[in-house]
């Protein structure tokens, strides 16, 4: 957690510091990144990053966090869009096509998603994947459990694997525009907007068809 001398600092500071960590760590990694690039950016001298953090994991697990909450927030509407009255196969394919057109758009959270999935320090990816993944389990888990309620996903439906091949899934869709497969059997960049849809729903379907309730209910 920041230290007290942070959350003393204007939102304006404590911005740019985020921001500027945010451009370091996503183009060359956390462990790799320059502490002194990033004060250097924020206008602040080295020192105060370690008044503000109590250490790097710490800077790098705050990063983390806070770069999953410009996510959450940005996908709120379709974490809470879903009420059952429609199917929710195609509200999850609107909501994949809302976070590959986020991450396409937004090159300092995509560096951000790549360097937390890409660590390969394990006392460091541990400390950004930690928050991250309690992020996504803080939006899906509530999605999926009113698509049970609505009757769309089987009532024995085991969660916790469906929650696993979305965290699977998600990083990687996240960085499609970060890092193109234009060789994938199942494109999703550099195609029109139909075949993008398609080549979703052809991931979607499969994903939850040991799910949802079966038509012959």
């Amino acid at each position: 957690m920041p230290t007290p001398t942070w959350t003393r600092l204007s939102p304006a500071r404590r911005e740019r510091i985020l921001v500027a960590a945010m451009d370091e760590f996503g183009t060359h990694g956390y462990s790799t990144g320059s502490l002194n690039v990033i004060a250097r950016e924020a206008g602040v001298a080295k020192g105060s990053l370690f008044q503000y953090f109590s250490g790097k994991l710490d800077l790098f697990s705050y990063v983390a966090e806070q770069t999953s909450l410009r996510v959450h927030a940005h996908m709120q509407p379709w974490l809470d869009g879903y009420d059952g009255t429609g199917d929710f196969a195609t509200h999850l394919v609107d909501a994949l096509e809302a976070w590959l057109d986020y991450f396409a758009g937004q090159p300092l959270e995509r560096g951000v998603a790549a360097a937390t999935n890409m660590e390969m320090d394990p006392a460091v990816r541990d400390a950004v994947r930690r928050p991250v993944t309690a992020m996504y389990l803080a939006g899906l888990r509530p999605l999926l459990e009113r698509a049970v309620d609505a009757g769309d996903l089987r009532e024995d439906a085991d969660l916790d694997v469906l929650l696993s091949l979305l965290l699977v899934l998600l990083p990687h869709l996240a960085l499609v525009a970060h890092v193109p497969t234009p060789n994938s059997p199942v494109r999703l960049t550099e195609v029109g907007p139909q075949v993008r849809r398609e080549n979703l729903e052809r991931l979607v379907i499969p994903l939850l068809a040991d799910f949802r309730v079966r038509d012959d209910r």
